[in-house]
């Protein structure tokens, strides 16, 4: 996954931006890879991915003064059906949990619609680690959880950007940090999925800025 690294580094500074994670806060690397039952923070090694695993990509990069931050994980070669419908559940409630983002709303209006497709599948809902704001520092309040009651919460306002980045695990909700002091796995080791977006609240709805499109309603990146 070392070469995966290498790739977003070039691919980073190539569109005249600069890697949010590397050396934040220590972090070794330009990306976070996280395969199988790793949750969020993973550091890219020499792990060689095979046939049936999934692996998320979590990116970060300011341009002009201005951080985005983006995941996606991706099925290697065939997975297993409760796996796909995992990833499949886990991007559709990022997409819920965007529909919901407008001039105030409240928090826990995402917070409850992300939490909804989770717990109709029966997927545990990580809640240690959640979405945030972000602007001129990659992490910035309000955190943004994945889980929530509609109605309460922090109201958001436009000019304010966000990520809202759910993570479900196929077993249960607990987590564990390993030696590094950086890679979060899943404590039953379970498999685990993550999706994330930068997003925009104006006046007429959201801009998803991490979309190839723009767009608010569909995934077409």
């Amino acid at each position: 996954m070392k070469e995966l690294d290498a790739v977003a580094a070039d691919v980073i500074r190539s569109r005249g931006c600069t890697p949010s994670f590397l050396g934040y806060h220590g972090f070794p690397a330009h990306i976070c890879t996280s395969p199988n039952s790793v949750i969020v923070h993973g550091i890219p090694d020499t792990y060689r991915l095979k046939d049936g695993d999934i692996l998320s990509v979590d990116a970060g990069a300011i341009y002009e003064g201005f951080h985005g931050d983006a995941a996606i994980t991706f099925a290697i070669g065939d997975i297993d059906p409760a796996v796909q419908r995992l990833l499949e559940t886990t991007e559709a409630s990022l997409w819920s949990g965007i529909q919901e983002v407008k001039d105030g709303a409240r928090l826990g209006d995402i917070g409850s619609a992300v939490q909804a497709g989770a717990d109709r599948q029966g997927f545990g809902v990580v809640r240690e680690y959640v979405g945030h704001g972000i602007g001129r520092q990659m992490h910035e309040e309000p955190q943004v959880p994945n889980f929530g009651k509609k109605g309460t919460g922090m109201k958001l306002r436009t000019g304010m950007a966000i990520c809202i980045e759910p993570m479900f695990n196929l077993g249960g909700a607990e987590t564990r940090v390993e030696a590094d002091g950086w890679t979060v796995v899943t404590a039953d080791g379970t498999l685990s999925a993550h999706f994330e977006h930068t997003i925009g609240i104006t006046e007429d709805g959201p801009i998803v800025f991490t979309a190839d499109d723009l767009s608010s309603g569909s995934n077409d990146d």
